[in-house]
């Protein structure tokens, strides 16, 4: 097993390296001044292409043929193999130079889109967003053409190994179709009942941040291997054993920054969770954003939303701030959470408009990888699309087409991640709570370990060991689809069986 051992410490040296990339990328978005952001782009840059490097090394090819053939070789180390393969595969297509270019124009153009966003100033980040654009257009065509994949699928396999466009199209078509009617019966509904009483404030901060922590140690969350701090842009990053997530805070409302903690909170016991035995080796890895995205709305949205969970929450948030009268009631509280109204915002969306928002935004990603949408033409192409999905007017574009970093950071290729994410998660929490009844009940005292110990069996320590369709039918009997999901909104919204 020669050349399996030798694999396995050149990549032992990449994770280090992603690493570091990792705890450099999270102090970019909630530490590092300003003044700093060229010379972290040169960092960044740096550091991303020793690691393309030290992966595309011709020598690496030579290796895993080799190893392939070795014998001896048990499930894992064979998964792995799979996985340095893949990496070695995307690797090899980009040359040094565009990795380079890519990474600096991504990092510079996230520091314009923080000013642009806040001024609402979308022709400030045209021209960097049609650079970082031009470049991941780049690479999408040069991994493209040594996967044998469009430009698009070659760019989404980073995010979401194994997911192609052919995969997506039918199950966001179903999606398109069966939502809008689905939106309109539960806003019927829910405007024949009494609104939701709102929790009136203020919300300080730090008592904020105080149920934050608190929450998060309820889920799972090692402090002894993470942390929580602020951004713009609520995130899940860091490294291996040091997971760090962010959120953000408003004193107006309560609620949002503690869904934003229970979300990343998702993500990050996965991260924690992940086979320590293959640390630092591809196998080890999470499987993919769909599944990623799968832990964070399944913490969020299937149980930290649920009416049970909703019974353990109003208490503790009418103690902490010092609540009175029927707003602070649970059901009260599940009528906030479970509130559906189309808007502006991603990241607020309810978790029946929120496909939507996704749609949207796979549509005109396509569009503009394709080179059939330009950037000059984005922020009417969005707005256009918003009044046609939910039926609203953007009023400017810091609550449109500006509102996400993903663009500005090179992401082509993630969003359909979100929505594939919470068709998964719907599924697994389904087979969760069939194989483990009492995981409700638990929800009521605040209790995760139930659900969380079926999730680090079934999902997490699993790494990457299988396809995301193999992992899913493993533990739930059936590949990705919609029909859990929708049964999951029929149910909550509409009070189907």
């Amino acid at each position: 097993m020669q050349a399996y051992t030798t694999l396995a410490k050149t990549f032992a040296r990449l994770g280090a390296l992603e690493d570091a990339s990792g705890i450099l990328g999270w102090d970019t978005q909630t530490q590092m001044p300003d003044g700093a952001s060229e010379a972290r782009g040169e960092q960044l840059a740096v550091l991303r292409v020793l690691a393309h490097e030290i992966l595309t090394d011709p020598r690496n090819a030579e290796r895993i043929a080799a190893a392939e053939a070795e014998s001896g070789l048990g499930e894992w180390e064979r998964a792995n193999l799979r996985e340095m393969r893949r990496a070695y595969a995307h690797a090899s297509a980009v040359p040094g130079d565009l990795v380079a270019a890519a990474s600096k124009a991504a990092t510079r153009c996230e520091m314009v889109w923080r000013e642009a966003r806040r001024d609402s100033d979308f022709p400030r980040l045209r021209p960097h967003l049609e650079e970082v654009l031009r470049l991941q257009r780049a690479v999408g065509e040069a991994k493209g053409a040594a996967l044998q994949l469009a430009p698009y699928d070659a760019l989404l396999d980073g995010y979401d190994p194994g997911m192609r466009r052919a995969r997506i199209d039918p199950i966001f078509s179903e999606l398109r179709s069966t939502l809008p009617d689905l939106v309109a019966a539960i806003r019927e509904r829910q405007a024949a009942e009494a609104a939701p009483l709102p929790l009136p404030g203020p919300f300080p901060v730090a008592i904020q941040r105080e149920l934050g922590l608190r929450l998060m140690r309820a889920v799972g969350f090692d402090f002894e291997r993470g942390r929580l701090d602020v951004s713009l842009h609520p995130f899940c990053g860091g490294a291996t054993d040091d997971v760090r997530i962010t959120t953000r805070y408003d004193e107006a409302s309560a609620t949002g920054a503690l869904m934003g903690v229970l979300h990343e909170t998702g993500h990050a016991i996965y991260e924690q969770g992940r086979p320590a035995a293959w640390r630092h080796q591809p196998v080890g890895q999470a499987r993919g954003m769909s599944l990623h995205e799968s832990q964070s709305l399944l913490v969020e949205m299937q149980a930290c939303r649920s009416a049970e969970f909703c019974a353990y929450l109003a208490p503790v948030l009418r103690d902490a701030f010092g609540g009175r009268g029927p707003a602070w009631e649970p059901e009260n509280l599940h009528r906030l959470y479970t509130r559906v109204e189309p808007g502006f915002i991603r990241v607020d969306a309810d978790e029946v408009t929120y496909p939507a928002h996704i749609l949207l935004r796979y549509r005109l990603e396509t569009a503009m990888i394709a080179g059939d949408l330009a950037v000059v033409d984005l922020p009417g192409a969005f707005n256009d699309g918003m009044r046609e999905l939910l039926g609203i007017s953007v009023p400017d574009d810091r609550r449109g087409c500006l509102q996400d970093i993903h663009w500005p950071g090179g992401s082509f290729g993630y969003f359909p991640t979100y929505t594939l994410g919470a068709l998964a998660a719907a599924q697994l929490f389904t087979a969760a709570n069939a194989r483990h009844p009492g995981i409700r009940s638990g929800l009521t005292r605040g209790d995760f370990a139930q659900l969380r110990s079926w999730l680090l069996e079934t999902v997490h320590a699993r790494g990457s060991l299988l396809e995301t369709d193999e992992l899913l039918v493993a533990a739930v009997g059936r590949p990705l689809g919609a029909a859990d999901f929708l049964a999951h909104l029929r149910r909550r919204y509409l009070g189907e069986a």
